[in-house]
Order: C-alpha cells, then sequence, then structure tokens
C-alpha cells in the first residue's frame, strides 16, 4: 500500500520536511496547514517541489469548527472553505480533512450538521475536491467514527467520506468490528498513530505523546487490518504530534516512520500474509569497548569470570566466561568520554540469514564486520543508541570457564541499554519489529537528579530481555551508565565470593534494609546478609522473588548480579530509585 507522512510529524520547514520524507521513500504528504502558512513557497511551488521529489500531495489539513453552527456562522465558515479550495487546487490536493466540532458555538444535532456538511461537500466537488470528516476524540457533540458515519451517512453526497484516525479510534476504545461494515468507498482516508497507553486528557495525550506504530500500546496493526477488511486500498498515512520528533532531525525521524509502517504491513498482514518471527533465542554474549579494559577485567575476574581467548591480532578482543555467561571486552572503538561503554550484545538466532534479511527490508543498517569475533557471524545489525546487534548460531554455547562452586554466575539475565532522548521510541520499534521482542508498559523512576523511564522487552521464553532506559538528566550528562547483569541460584554465595576477590558491592543506605523489615517478614540473618552486602529485594503480587546487587561503575559501565525465585517477571523496579541514588553518592 502506498505510505504517506503528515508533515507535522517532522521538523524543520516545509521544504525541508518534504525532503526528508522522500529520501526516506515515501509516496507522499499530508501537508499541514501551518507548514504551509509559515512556508515562504507558493503552493504552486510547493507542488512542483513535492513532484520533483516524486511525492504526491495526499490531504490538506485541517478544517475546523464547520458545521452544525448557525446559517450566519455557516456563511463565513463557507467562505473560509472556498479559500481552502483555492489553495488545495494550487497544491494539487484533492482530499481536505475536516475535524469534528470542538467549538462551543456548535449545537447539538445531527441532522444540521449532515445538512452543512452535505452543503460543504457540494461546493467542494464543483472544485475536483473530497472532504474526509474525522470525529476526535474530543469533539464537542461527535468524538466517535460510529457517529461521524452516521452523520455522513444522512449528508448522503458522493464527496463526503470519512477520514479514520487509529489515535481518536483506540484512545477511545471503539468497537473495530464496526469499521468492516462502511463502504470502502465512503473510507476517504486512513491516518495512522501509536501511542503509550495512560491515563490523562485525551486531547493533552493526542498533542504531546503520540508515536510510530509498533512504539506505543494501542492495537493500530488490528484495526489496520478492520480498515483493510473493509476495502480501503489508499494511504497508509502517519500523522503523529510529538514533542520530541518535532525537535529531532528530521532525516532520521522520517526513516524511522517508514520502518514503523513496513513493519505495521508485516504484522497486519495486509500486502501478504505475515512470515513466520523467529525470534532470537537468548544472549550469546555482551561487548564492552574501553579505553583501558583492566578496570573492567578485574570486576569480571572478582565475578568469577575467566579469560578464555585472546585474539593475537592487536591483542584484542579478550573474551571472559563463566558457565554461560560471556563477555568481550575491546579497546578498538572506545573514546575518552565513554572510557568504557556498552557497545553490543550476541543474540543466538536459528537463522541468523532471515534476521539480516528482515533487518534489510526494515531499512536497519547491516554491517560486514572486517574483523572475526569466536563464534559470531560476519553480519551485525545497527541498533539505535551507538549499540550493535551480533548474530550468533543457537548451538553457540560456551565450551570452558564452567565452575560448580556456590554463587557461581550462570548467563546474562539481561541487559539494560540507555538510550538518547530522541532514539528512545526507535529502540523499542527496532526490539520488537526486528528481533521481534514482547514490549512492556513504560515505568518511570524518580532520579535524585531527574527522571528516569524505563521500559522492557523479552521474547516469548524470556530467554532474552533487554530494558531500554531513557535519562531525563541535567544537560552535560547525557550518557548515563548502562548494565549487564548476571543470573546465579545463589546470591548470597555470589556475593561472598565478589567480597572474597578484594571487591565491594554498591553500598546501600542503611535507612532502605530498615523499611526492607518493615515491609516483609524476612528471616533476620538473611536481612543481616542483605545489608552486610548491599542486597536490594523485592517480592511480587505472587510471591516470586528478586533479589540483586550492583558493582562499582566502570566509566559508562556497571554490572549487577541477579537470583529470581518462585516465577518472579520483574526487574526490580522499586528498587531503581535507591540504585541510583547509591551511585551519585
Amino acid at each position: 500500500m502506498r505510505k504517506s507522512i503528515a508533515t507535522v510529524c517532522l521538523s524543520g520547514s516545509l521544504s525541508e520536511k518534504l525532503t526528508a520524507a522522500a529520501r526516506a521513500g515515501f509516496h507522499g504528504v499530508e501537508i499541514f496547514e501551518n507548514d504551509l502558512l509559515a512556508s515562504r513557497l507558493s503552493p504552486e511551488q510547493v507542488r512542483e517541489r513535492a513532484a520533483d521529489l516524486g511525492l504526491a500531495i495526499e490531504l490538506y489539513q485541517p478544517l475546523r469548527d464547520i458545521e452544525a453552527v448557525s446559517d450566519e456562522q455557516f456563511t463565513r465558515n463557507l467562505r473560509r472553505a472556498e479559500h481552502k479550495f483555492q489553495v488545495m487546487r494550487q497544491l494539487g490536493a484533492d482530499v481536505l480533512l475536516v475535524c469534528s466540532q470542538v467549538s462551543g458555538q456548535a449545537v447539538d444535532d445531527d441532522a444540521l450538521a449532515a445538512e452543512q456538511l452535505r452543503l460543504l461537500a457540494e461546493r467542494a466537488h464543483e472544485h475536483g475536491i473530497r472532504v474526509a470528516y474525522e470525529a476526535l476524540a474530543w469533539g464537542r457533540h461527535v468524538s466517535t467514527y460510529d457517529h461521524a458515519w452516521r452523520i455522513v451517512q444522512q449528508a448522503d453526497h458522493p464527496a463526503l467520506g470519512l477520514c479514520l484516525d487509529s489515535f481518536h479510534i483506540l484512545s477511545r476504545d471503539s468497537d473495530l468490528a464496526g469499521i468492516e461494515r462502511i463502504p470502502a468507498e465512503k473510507i476517504f482516508f486512513l491516518q495512522l498513530a501509536d501511542a503509550p497507553v495512560m491515563a490523562m486528557d485525551v486531547l493533552q495525550w493526542s498533542r504531546h505523546h503520540r508515536c510510530f506504530p509498533g512504539q506505543g500500546g494501542l492495537d493500530v496493526a488490528g484495526l489496520v487490518r478492520h480498515v483493510v477488511n473493509a476495502g480501503y486500498r489508499g494511504p497508509l498515512s502517519l500523522e503523529v504530534f510529538n514533542d520530541v520528533f518535532r525537535q529531532s532531525e528530521a532525516g532520521p525521524t522520517a526513516t524511522d516512520a517508514l520502518r514503523s509502517l513496513i513493519a505495521l504491513e508485516k504484522r497486519a498482514g495486509v500486502c501478504a500474509p505475515p512470515a513466520p518471527l523467529t525470534q532470537p533465542s537468548g544472549i550469546a554474549f555482551a561487548a564492552i569497548t574501553s579505553t583501558d579494559p583492566q578496570p573492567v577485567t578485574a570486576l569480571l575476574g572478582a565475578l568469577g569470570f575467566v579469560r578464555t581467548h585472546k585474539q593475537a591480532a592487536g591483542n584484542r578482543p579478550e573474551l571472559w566466561e563463566q558457565n554461560d555467561a560471556r563477555v568481550l571486552v575491546d579497546s578498538g572503538s572506545a573514546t575518552r568520554r565513554d572510557g568504557a561503554r556498552l557497545a553490543g550484545i550476541g543474540v543466538r538466532c536459528p537463522d541468523p540469514d532471515a534476521l539480516v534479511d528482515r533487518a534489510a527490508s526494515l531499512l536497519v543498517p547491516v554491517l560486514v564486520r572486517r574483523r572475526g569475533e569466536p563464534n559470531v557471524s560476519p553480519h551485525t545489525i545497527s541498533a539505535p543508541g551507538r549499540t550493535e546487534v551480533f548474530l550468533c548460531a543457537t548451538s553457540d554455547r560456551a565450551t570452558g570457564a564452567c565452575p560448580a562452586t556456590a554463587g557461581a554466575l550462570l548467563g546474562i539475565d539481561h541487559v539494560a541499554l540507555t538510550q538518547p532522548g530522541a532514539q528512545f521510541d526507535q529502540a523499542v520499534l527496532f526490539h520488537r519489529s526486528v528481533l521481534g521482542l514482547r514490549p512492556q508498559e513504560s515505568v518511570e523512576v524518580a532520579d535524585p537528579c531527574g527522571l528516569l523511564r524505563s521500559r522492557a522487552l523479552s521474547n516469548d521464553d524470556g530467554s532474552l530481555r533487554l530494558v531500554l532506559n531513557l535519562a531525563l538528566v541535567p544537560e552535560g550528562d547525557d550518557h548515563p551508565a548502562q548494565h549487564i547483569a548476571f543470573v546465579t541460584d545463589d546470591i548470597l554465595a555470589a556475593a561472598r565470593r565478589f567480597r572474597a576477590a578484594g571487591a565491594e558491592t554498591l553500598a546501600i543506605p542503611a535507612n532502605y534494609h530498615d523499611d526492607l523489615d518493615a515491609r516483609y517478614d524476612l528471616d533476620p540473618a538473611e536481612l543481616a546478609a542483605f545489608r552486610e552486602f548491599g542486597i536490594l529485594y523485592d517480592r511480587d503480587e505472587h510471591g516470586g522473588e528478586f533479589r540483586h546487587f550492583y558493582t562499582a561503575t566502570v566509566g559508562r559501565v556497571f554490572f549487577e548480579v541477579v537470583q529470581r525465585t518462585g516465577g518472579y517477571d520483574g526487574y526490580g523496579a522499586a528498587n531503581t530509585f535507591i540504585r541510583l541514588a547509591a551511585q551519585r553518592s
């Protein structure tokens, strides 16, 4: 299906927005009126510029507060509409978006609304223009698509139809099945946006928190299936109001927008039966780059890791192993600013070539590495946030360094990746669409100097877990630390072994453990050990338990050791603010 984007989604001038949309690969655009009014290009020049770029102008928007008003007001509204018709003819656009009334001047009278919309459609038809009527979720009298459809039916004019907007429909929790009862020729346009599930005023939700499909929590794919089942074959068009997108570079945002539509088509299966997506089956290793690897390897040694591979050429990278937990340490691409950083993860997948093909189809850069690492495919995928995803065979497992001692680390439980603000939603879409991971709802945690937004993703069996973090911190501190969490079946033994190796766990305030004693009926000996070794504790509503401790931070990397019991499936979010405060003290 044709793919379109509203200019309101992108930053910059109208000319810059058109260029970004064309370079990303869109077929068309919706011209947002404010962008045209602020442009130094005439409507004819905009038309020529779009044509030169190979873009169709699919829609002009919006015309507001038209229907269900007094005769005098409607006469003024028609005069305003006539001006827009002239502009649209100069632009070469033939569909006009009309939003349902929000004005206090409007009356609750469907018959009057239908009559006036029919008169508007008659005028539009004389100019070769169609009117797409859209129910705003906060409309004064018309706020649902089925109500708007009843008015369009009553108006009964061939130049009047519907614009269906996924945000307005899904935010009202409307019945999607009813869409299939609308004749295809009456669905003039389809606008798409996702959003995180939030309890807030719907207007503010819409104006500031929309995102591209796949980045939020709404069932956009389900809605698209119903619209296509109704017979709609027009553009899939994005209309996203988002404060971050409007402050970000237009080119990468447009590429991410198109990626979201390609992934949406795959999830919705609207062009062909969706190809089965084989999920990665676990984390094979994590890769760290450091200008001075010694502090990183010292921590790994204290945690019980053994260096099992040191590449001859340039003495890098080093492979450190313990059971099925592996860490590559490399000094090749680190910078002085980072010191040490988490540069990538290796994921096990049954068919690396298929995953590479999927990534390429979703406009994700695929890199071919010039130097080999042990057991790693030559292909890597470039993920948001300066992170690479290395592809490993499913059968790939550690071959040595498998201590059976108490407190040994068994594997990588999860990896936490901190994202720049503009790339947080991009990273959610990447890991969901390329790796097939399931995102959980976002969690916000108070940081002593700001706010941390976090969103976890995992495969179906939990063998691959990622946590994406967005730290809203003061200017100049925009690269908070990332970390690797290792799993053990004996957290106290792991902590004692770490301490015996001469290392110290992150010191946790005594007040935390005092409160822990008040909240949970813990064994006094266990609580005393928690205090001694800085171990944190959480319990879910089903009785599952989570015990974890942290190491010191080296550069922008630290390590966590966790123990899960009783089916605990979270990440100790209740303790995150304690960890953040302890790391800053």
